[in-house]
């Protein structure tokens, strides 16, 4: 065969150039060919290397009596004589005598060739028997390791065909060997992010650059329903001459580990989550904005859809105790999503009320006062979910395939439900998300439970506030009156602010303002024995210093109390106001064709200090003059000066002939802020 029978290099797509074999290489491989007499016909490179004997000198020698001891000249004669009558090969180490004199131990294989003539002719391929002992052993041992390692080995070509997988790695991943070897790497990979890994591979075969460590996760055949988690460490593969053979991976199982980091990283996201519902859950005494920040807090960490639902006997304070038997009416105060979903329409509206029946999971929870658990819903418990039979089809259509409701308890009262739904997030709610869930929702609840009885207090003190407060006379002589009462927004309290109109004899009129420092029902109260004194001592056509005076009394005798209040009668007859001033903020006046200002009056003492005598001021009026009366509440706040207020004030009365309503609602929209902490009282007259 000539060489034109193989093509040239690179003349085929795709053939590569024949490499150097390694593995010959380090054994040095000789050949020696005898004719049937003895004598060395051919002499290779290797076993000039392998016998000392250059070709010149060995080719037409007799082979065994250039090479072999003469005590070993008769078995050596008897083995050649053997495999050129017979036939059969010979193999088997043999002492051999080197150029330089000294002895060394061959391995020979030994075979008759015959010729196209007929000539016979010995072939003896030998090597040197230390050097292939220590190869066989190197193999042996690699072997051994390989099989034997508790570390997964895998060794693959060029292009990620598998060539060997160990036992150790078959444990690893179910995958058994004769699944894998000739196939690619992605038709047998249990990892998710096959295309990392391949990508990895084909990186370390370019560059030659181990990657050790690498993280993957996935689940492997033999156990599909468990997460496990490997370190993959890849590295290339060459022989002594630099040619890569492929890459080869070790893999150990680190699921332990994995499962252990992944406990502590969801130990530290419990913590932050309920540190953040301790800083962000009960921010102010709202029942709503509580049931918010709760919703807020537990979507998405804890569920993809939320709701805070509360009996709607617990809200209105008409329950005390456990819950009873039965449906039971639920409030849906907040619901959270955290991404658009169907379930949202399966939702009870925020607000609304919404019975669920006694066989409804959320019923059952608040019945029982205990959580409520479903890992995997299935069609039977999205019946028991929903509050009926269309909101059921809506959360399946919606993905929920796990469900949690925990009571909210407070003093040892179920006030209602958290209700948790998994849609987006696979894993199914545990008995660590039940933890979590309960102690969110014990501290919502003692939140809830404090705001609902706050709000039920400040409704009883408003209503008594607002009875307190009095209605506008039928008729006015002169004058034209509105007022305002505008209870303390960021607290949701109420306090002693309060104005009065009272018509007096001599068709006059009195306008009082008061403000009880203090907030609750003690200062509502308090302020309704003012103005009932008020009206008592207006009755008696006192000046208004006097009036002060006696209320000054009255208030001595109130405990701690004391109060502000300003005490105006205006006579239309001579179009004069007589004003006395006890500690409260200056009225304003309103004039047409003028600049609106703060009338100059002596401030006075508050009410309650005691000993020290009010002025009267006399003040004349025109027709169309407005009188604006008013409480601090309207102008002070913790953010801004008073002068500056007090200017907002003055500039927002610049149209004097403005209906009165329109004005009042002028000043609270304008001077009112959502956190302000304190009550307003407003009191605008115009004369006529």
């Amino acid at each position: 065969m000539t060489s034109e029978s193989f093509p040239p290099h690179g003349d085929e797509p795709g053939t590569r150039p024949p490499q150097p074999g390694g593995l010959l290489d380090v054994l040095s491989v000789a050949a020696v060919v005898l004719d049937v007499g003895g004598r060395i016909v051919f002499w290779s490179p290797q076993a000039e290397e392998l016998f000392g004997y250059s070709a010149h000198e060995a080719l037409g020698q007799y082979a065994a009596r250039l090479l072999v001891h003469k005590e070993h000249l008769t078995s050596v004669t008897s083995l050649f004589t053997e495999v050129m009558e017979t036939g059969r090969s010979w193999a088997g180490t043999f002492p051999i005598r080197h150029k330089d004199g000294s002895t060394r131990l061959v391995e020979f294989r030994n075979v008759r060739l015959l010729d196209d003539l007929g000539d016979v002719y010995t072939l003896g391929i030998a090597a040197d028997s230390t050097t292939l002992q220590r190869v066989e052993t190197g193999l042996a041992l690699c072997e051994r390791l390989i099989n034997q390692s508790p570390i997964g080995v895998a060794l693959l070509d060029p292009d990620l065909h598998y060539l060997l997988v160990n036992p150790a790695l078959e444990r690893i991943d179910g995958v058994p060997a004769q699944a894998r070897i000739g196939r690619h790497l992605r038709e047998t990979l249990p990892f998710p992010d096959v295309d990392t890994i391949e990508s990895a591979l084909r990186q370390v075969l370019t560059t030659g650059n181990p990657l050790l460590d690498q993280y993957a996760v996935g689940r492997a055949p033999a156990d599909p329903d468990t997460e496990h988690a490997w370190s993959l460490s890849l590295y290339r593969l060459e022989d002594p001459g630099g040619r890569v053979l492929g890459a080869a991976t070790l893999a150990v199982d680190v699921t332990e580990r994995h499962l252990a980091a992944t406990e502590a990283d969801r130990a530290r996201r419990r913590l932050a989550l309920i540190a953040d519902a301790s800083a962000r859950v009960g921010t102010t005494l709202d029942v709503d904005q509580t049931a918010r920040e709760l919703a807020e807090i537990a979507t998405p960490d804890l569920a993809d859809v939320v709701a805070v639902d509360v009996l709607d006997d617990v809200l209105a304070c008409r329950r005390s105790g456990a819950p009873d038997r039965g449906p039971e009416l639920f409030r849906a105060l907040a619901v959270k999503a955290a991404f658009p979903t169907v379930a949202l329409r399966a939702a009870d509206p925020v607000g609304d009320p919404a019975a669920y029946d006694s066989d409804r999971l959320v019923t059952l929870c608040v019945h029982t006062g205990r959580p409520v658990l479903v890992r995997h819903v299935d069609d039977e418990d999205l019946q028991r979910i929903a509050r009926n039979q269309e909101a059921g089809t809506l959360l399946g259509r919606a993905g929920v395939h796990s469900y949690l409701a925990v009571p909210l308890i407070a003093r040892g009262e179920v006030l209602g439900a958290l209700d948790l739904k998994r849609t987006r997030n696979p894993l199914p709610f545990d008995e660590d998300d039940v933890i979590l869930a309960s102690e969110l929702a014990n501290r919502a609840a003692v939140s809830i439970d404090n705001a609902r009885w706050y709000q039920s207090v400040r409704n009883t003190a408003v209503t008594l506030q607002r009875s307190l407060l009095p209605e506008h006379p039928p008729h006015l002589v002169g004058l034209e009156v509105a007022s305002r009462y505008q209870p303390a927004q960021a607290t949701s309290e109420v306090g002693g602010d309060w104005y009065d109109v009272i018509p007096l004899p001599g068709d006059k009129t009195a306008l009082v303002v008061g403000d009880v420092m203090g907030h609750g029902i003690d200062a509502a109260a308090t302020m309704g024995r003012l103005r009932t004194a008020t009206c008592a001592f207006a009755d008696l056509d006192l000046a208004p210093d006097e009036v002060l005076q006696h209320l000054d009394k009255i208030t001595c005798g109130l405990e701690h109390y004391i109060a502000t209040c300003v005490y105006a009668v205006y006579d239309p007859r001579r179009m004069q106001c007589h004003i006395a001033n006890a500690g409260h903020m200056p009225p304003a006046l309103a004039r047409p064709g003028s600049a609106p200002r703060l009338l100059d009056l002596p401030t006075g003492t508050p009410l309650g200090v005691g000993g020290i005598p009010f002025d009267t001021t006399t003040v004349d009026l025109t027709t169309g003059d407005l009188l604006v009366l008013y409480t601090d509440g309207l102008v002070e706040t913790r953010h801004h000066p008073i002068d500056q207020r007090l200017e907002i004030l003055l500039s927002l009365l610049d149209e004097p002939h403005r209906p009165l309503e329109e004005t009042c609602d002028l000043l609270l929209h304008t001077l009112r802020h959502p956190d302000d902490h304190d009550d307003v009282a407003l009191l605008i007259a115009r004369t006529q």
